[in-house]
């Protein structure tokens, strides 16, 4: 599960990096980006890649108001579920990062953060499906989830998930695939090399939304060294399957 992440990387710079045409949304550098947030996402739109603010936690467009938004989405069952797999089939998106965060739970004691991140340092994509959902008013309201897969074997001992981290290299595949060829863009959504990233222990001021500046990406003195970590199921993701 993926809960929250950060993002300092000026608009400009991810411009260039994803090559996106047009006008882009001005949004400021954050350290703890969480759900409900509005994030910058690539997508394709009517002039090609476009980089957007779009709402973290995806509600289906058959959802009900009040419906619990949906965070994460499980690359296993993304393609079936039916919270999931109109907009895997039709609308995906790469959701940029600098890192993300994940928790490990001791035996004894509180969840320990971790802060995960390229070892080579900078932004990447996260591979995300975006749906549009109507409100009974009229209203619209665009959202996303961040796809997600077994860990690593670096990732494991701290958690059993992680995001799927797209390679530059498969970025037009996942944006562009038609519906029918969708399926196909299942065998991409695996775990991240072992030696692409790197995790360590930080302070438990991230638990904090309204914490966030560079203070929160600071390595502890003694970071955790952590055991191997029990797989487990995710949770707080509501029922919409």
């Amino acid at each position: 599960m993926c809960g929250r992440y950060s993002l300092t990387t000026p608009p400009e710079a991810l411009q260039d990096l994803f090559g996106v045409s047009g006008a882009i949304p001005n949004f400021p550098a954050s350290y703890n980006v969480a759900p409900t947030h509005d994030v910058p996402v690539v997508r394709m739109g009517a002039r090609g890649r476009e980089l957007t603010l779009l709402r973290w936690g995806l509600i289906p467009a058959w959802a009900k108001p009040g419906a619990k938004p949906l965070i994460n989405a499980r690359g296993e069952s993304v393609a079936e579920k039916p919270s999931f797999r109109t907009a895997f089939a039709r609308r995906r998106c790469l959701l940029p990062a600098d890192g993300f965060y994940e928790w490990r739970r001791p035996e004894h004691g509180p969840k320990q953060p971790y802060n995960v991140h390229l070892k080579a340092g900078g932004p990447f994509a996260m591979a995300a499906i975006w749906e549009a959902w109507s409100a009974p008013d009229g209203g619209a309201l665009e959202t996303c989830a961040i796809v997600t897969t077994a860990a690593n074997e670096t990732l494991a001992r701290v958690h059993h998930r992680m995001p799927v981290i797209l390679a530059p290299g498969d970025w037009q595949a996942w944006l562009e695939t038609p519906e029918e060829g969708a399926r196909g863009l299942l065998e991409l959504l695996r775990p991240a090399p072992n030696d692409l990233m790197e995790a360590y222990g930080i302070s438990t001021r991230v638990n904090r939304v309204a914490n966030n500046g560079p203070e929160l990406i600071k390595p502890l003195v003694e970071a955790p060294d952590p055991a191997p970590h029990p797989a487990e199921e995710d949770g707080g993701q509501g029922s919409l399957f």
